[in-house]
């Protein structure tokens, strides 16, 4: 596994252990980093996306619901849903990962954790939410300079 998927994998992790039992963020993810160590880039990049997206969840979701219409967003798997959030925070928010890249490496996530129709699923919504990238990354305009200050 590449070393930035290996990141993500960790950061869905704690985000899916964080969404099902309302555990710290912040324990789970040193739990995590006991069980599979990362250097320190991979790690400050695991940190930023679980942070990054726990404090855009709302919103995240409102840009998700809008692209997957037929599954209201609380009957979404859990594990689906947070991969959704990590790529559309990658690509609207982030904004260093290419967007192909960002839906590749959500695709890579589903297949591993996900159900067999994961795949199809997230590069559905994906697709969908690449199409309004500009619209999107303008709606957070305000979020990322909040972000960087």
């Amino acid at each position: 596994m590449k070393s930035r998927t290996k990141a993500r994998s960790i950061a869905l992790q704690v985000l899916y252990e964080t969404d099902v039992t309302g555990h710290s963020p912040a324990i789970v993810l040193a739990q995590r980093l006991e069980e599979t160590p990362l250097d320190v880039n991979l790690e400050n990049f695991t940190r930023q996306i679980i942070f990054g997206v726990l404090s855009l969840v709302p919103s995240l979701d409102g840009f998700i619901a809008q692209h997957a219409p037929e599954w209201p967003l609380d009957q979404v798997a859990v594990i689906d849903r947070n991969i959704l959030r990590i790529a559309l925070w990658e690509f609207a928010i982030e904004g260093t990962t290419p967007i192909k890249v960002a839906i590749n490496e959500a695709i890579e996530l589903a297949k591993m954790f996900g159900s067999d129709s994961t795949p199809r699923f997230v590069n559905g919504v994906l697709g969908s939410l690449a199409a309004r990238q500009n619209e999107i990354h303008q709606a957070f305009g305000p979020l990322r300079d909040d972000s960087s200050a």
